[in-house]
């Protein structure tokens, strides 16, 4: 497989990111700049995090509108597969291929530590290796990371089942304590409703080395490329 990694002004994961894909999966992968408008020909795209822009005006607004954007756009509007983590959560969010918003944590403070995740879903292909209620330990870092829709686009995240992820504690109970930024119904990450775009604000890729004494995230890396490798 081919991985594209995006690479706004502000991106501070990009590299983590191509070394677990690159180094530890042992795939091909390129570093597409954001002024880009060719995405050599990748099978996957993935969105790092960071503070694109600076985070000016909101999260992710001004990097939706970066070039390369209208063509990770049109490849998901195709079926391609796009995922983006954290800030890249937040782009996919402004550019609606995702729907809802990421607000203000409810602490208007950053956080960055550890944080639990239940998985609400196998029928995504982030993860189709992980079984459906299985806890995982993931890091966040963001100051802009509670997830807001409307009630009805709720209910129709709930009825498709299109919510991946929820904060919960290290028995997979999901309550307001578990909760690290306040997003409703506890939402660490969703996916769109054709399932080829995938968002959430944890960082797999922080979690994928052996050397960090963590690799839950990798199971989300390994979901991808055990499903595509049947297609």
């Amino acid at each position: 497989m081919k991985f594209g990694v995006v690479v706004f002004p502000g991106s501070n994961c990009d590299h983590d990111m191509i070394y677990v894909l690159k180094k530890l999966l042992k795939q091909e992968v390129v570093a597409l700049w954001h002024k880009d408008h060719d995405l050599q020909g990748c099978d996957f795209i993935v969105l790092p995090g960071g503070f694109s822009y600076g985070d000016y005006l909101r999260s992710g607004a001004i990097a939706r509108f970066s070039p390369i954007m209208e063509q990770v756009i049109a490849f998901a509007k195709n079926g391609g597969f796009v995922m983006g983590i954290c800030n890249g959560f937040q782009i996919l969010c402004e550019a609606h291929l995702l729907p809802g918003a990421l607000l203000h944590n409810t602490s208007h403070q950053f956080i960055c530590r550890n944080a639990f995740i239940r998985t609400e879903t196998s029928q995504s292909l982030i993860t189709s290796g992980v079984t459906k209620g299985r806890v995982l330990k993931i890091p966040i870092a963001h100051g802009e990371g509670r997830f807001f829709a409307s009630d009805e686009t709720l209910k129709q995240l709930n009825d498709n089942d299109q919510i991946l992820f929820r904060y919960c504690d290290e028995k997979g109970e999901v309550t307001e304590e578990a909760n690290p930024n306040g997003s409703l119904q506890n939402i660490a990450g969703i996916c769109n409703e054709t399932r080829n775009v995938f968002g959430m604000m944890p960082h797999p890729e922080r979690a994928a080395n052996e050397e960090l004494g963590n690799t839950d995230g990798r199971l989300l890396f390994d979901s991808i490329l055990a499903t595509l490798a049947k297609t």
